[in-house]
Parts: structure tokens; C-alpha cells; sequence
């Protein structure tokens, strides 16, 4: 059981398979209830980790479409440059059948304009391709993410995954290092949470301004709205730290331009750099962890069921790679699915 944050108030979460276990992540509403077999599909928004988290550990597809690729008109932003919106499913089925309904152009959101070009004549579902890891360079990154697994003991699970892909018919690029990772999974010292803070307040005062009704129309309104009403927002056992900090910045000034050039160039200079040296079709990680490679990037990713823990909690395996890249994506995930069957229904322990 776990309180989060959605939007200024607070929702209650529990996760389906273990009760005390987190179900992690703001959409992780979509993902329980599409687990729990409360609904057939659902949707939810990632900025970082937000999709593939709550897939990862609520034993569900999560699909992180490249930015854009979806529209994000009339959902409540948090920064245009990260904001994605992608399908929470039980199949990657399902999910790409989802995708292919949500994907396309949208004059309300100009992002779509330069993304749309990414969509394959005839959609997405041709790519459900049980022969998919055929001939595919998969790029595993070990540090630290394998690391992560190993303590959880959950090591051996991931090998056998490995195994798994590779008599499925891809080849593995083992052992790689994407330059810079401790930088780019510390939002401080990335820039992105300099960034994020002031793109926040932008975006948000853009969307409230421009709703036909609304008794607050700035993130200062909000603030103000949460002070007046403490009990009604629970601002006693959630804060607004956030807020208040996004409330300080005042545009894109010099901070946030290399705050934004920095996170430009960890791009650069890592995924886009390794997946081009290596000639890779996807990096391959457990967990959602590696969530900040693909959203300071824009980059899409895959979440798919891939085991349970001792305590019954489940964990997931991501499959990421470069904007535009979801057909491969979709292939690799789908064969993985296929070859493994790994998911199973909640169990609602306590």
C-alpha cells in the first residue's frame, strides 16, 4: 500500500500481486487495473519511468512510444520534451494494437508533425512476428543494471532470459557501457531536473490558460488553491516541493539552455552512441532503471513480464532503442513474450 502523487492530490495504490508491495510509478492506476483484469487496455503518460515502471512491476506490457509519436493534447504536461503517452496492457498484443489507434498526427500537438513520419505504411500489427529476435544485435548493458537484479536474487532469472534470446535467434553484444550512465541516472547533476522544473511551469500555465472552464489558471493558482485547502489535497502527507520550486523559475534562461544542452549531449554521446557503433536494434535491461537514457533522448521502450521474485513481486524486461525504432521493438518484445509466456494472473497477496 503506498500513497502517490497524482497531479496535487494523492491516490491510494496497491499492487495486485503483493498488497504491500509499491505498484510504482504515477500511471500506475492504468497498469494495476489492466492487471488486476479490471479493464481490457488502458493508457498512461511517462516523463521518466512512469509507463515502464508500473509495467515492470504490476507484470504488464508498458509501450513508451518515441516522443510524439502519440499526442499529448489535453493531458496535463509536465515537460512537451519528455512527455509520452503509450498503452499499459497484459499482451504486447494488445498493446501494439493500442499503439497502432493512438499513433498519428495531431494539429493540437506539434510534436506529432515531426514523429508521425516515424509510423510504417500499414501500422504496427505486422510487426507481431513470433520469429522477431531472428538476426537482431541486442546491446546488454551490465552496469549497473544487471547489478540491480543480482541483488534482488533475480540473476539467474536474467541469464536465462539472455539464453532465451539468443537461442530465439539474436545475437547479444554483452558487457557494454553507455558513457556517462551515472550522470544521466542522477537527475541533478544531468541537468534534468533544472530543466524539467522550468519547462513544468511553462507547459502547465499553457494547459490551464487554455481550458475553457477552470478555477485556477496558473501553477500559482494551485499552490495557492492546495494552501487553502490542506485537508482536502493532503498536503500534510504530501508536499509541495515540487511545485513550489517549479514556481521559482522564470523560463529558459542560461541555467536551464545548458542544463538542456547537457542532457542533449549524454544523448549523443551515449545511447545514440552506442546503439550506432555497435549497430544495435535494442538495448536489453531489467527493470525500468534505465528510464532516464530513453526519456532525456525522447527514446521509445517496451516493458514485458520476465519473472516474479521470492516474495511473488513481479519484475519486468525493458527493451529500449533510438526514436522511431518501435517496429523492432515490437518484434523483439513479441518474440520474447511468445518464447517465454512468463505472465501470470495476480494473486492479491497481502
Amino acid at each position: 500500500m503506498a500513497l502517490y502523487k497524482v497531479g496535487h492530490g494523492v491516490a491510494l495504490d496497491m499492487n495486485p500481486y503483493v498488497l504491500s508491495a509499491t505498484p510504482c510509478g504515477t500511471s500506475s492506476g492504468s497498469a494495476i487495473s489492466v492487471a488486476a483484469n479490471l479493464v481490457t487496455v488502458s493508457l498512461g503518460t511517462e516523463t521518466d519511468g512512469s509507463l515502464l515502471c508500473p509495467a515492470s512491476f504490476n507484470s504488464v506490457v508498458g509501450l513508451k512510444p518515441t516522443v510524439g509519436l502519440t499526442s499529448r493534447a489535453g493531458v496535463i504536461p509536465i515537460t512537451p520534451r519528455q512527455d509520452t503517452i503509450g498503452p499499459l496492457c497484459r499482451t504486447v498484443s494488445d498493446a501494439v494494437y493500442v499503439l497502432d489507434a493512438i499513433a498519428g498526427f495531431d494539429p493540437n500537438d506539434a510534436a506529432t508533425r515531426y514523429a508521425s513520419k516515424y509510423i510504417p505504411y500499414g501500422g504496427y500489427k505486422q510487426f507481431l512476428n513470433t520469429y522477431g529476435l531472428k538476426g537482431k544485435r541486442l546491446g546488454i548493458v551490465r552496469n549497473p543494471f544487471f547489478q540491480i537484479v543480482e541483488e534482488l536474487g533475480l540473476g539467474q532469472t536474467f541469464e536465462n532470459h539472455l539464453q532465451t534470446l539468443r537461442r530465439e535467434g539474436a545475437v547479444l553484444v554483452d558487457n557494454l557501457q553507455i558513457a556517462d550512465i551515472d550522470v544521466i541516472l542522477n537527475v541533478t547533476i544531468s541537468g534534468e531536473a533544472v530543466a524539467t522544473l522550468a519547462e513544468f511551469k511553462l507547459a502547465l500555465n499553457a494547459y490551464l490558460k487554455d481550458l475553457v472552464v477552470s478555477p485556477v489558471r496558473s501553477l500559482a493558482d494551485i499552490i495557492a488553491f492546495n494552501l487553502k485547502f490542506p485537508d482536502l489535497e493532503l498536503t500534510d502527507k504530501i508536499d509541495q516541493n515540487i511545485f513550489l520550486a517549479a514556481e521559482t523559475t522564470n523560463g529558459i534562461g542560461a541555467q536551464e539552455r545548458a542544463a538542456l544542452s547537457n542532457l542533449q549531449n549524454l544523448s549523443k554521446n551515449g545511447l545514440e552512441k552506442l546503439m550506432r557503433d555497435y549497430k544495435l536494434d535494442a538495448l536489453v535491461t531489467p527493470r525500468s532503471d534505465v528510464s532516464p537514457v530513453y526519456a532525456i533522448g525522447g527514446f521509445p521502450a517496451i516493458m514485458v513480464p520476465a519473472g516474479y521474485d521470492s516474495q511473488g513481486v513481479p519484475i519486468g524486461i525493458s527493451f529500449g532503442g533510438l526514436k522511431g525504432s518501435e517496429p523492432k521493438l515490437i518484434e523483439i518484445a513479441y518474440a520474447f513474450e511468445q518464447a517465454t509466456m512468463i505472465r501470470k494472473p495476480p494473486s492479491f497477496k497481502p
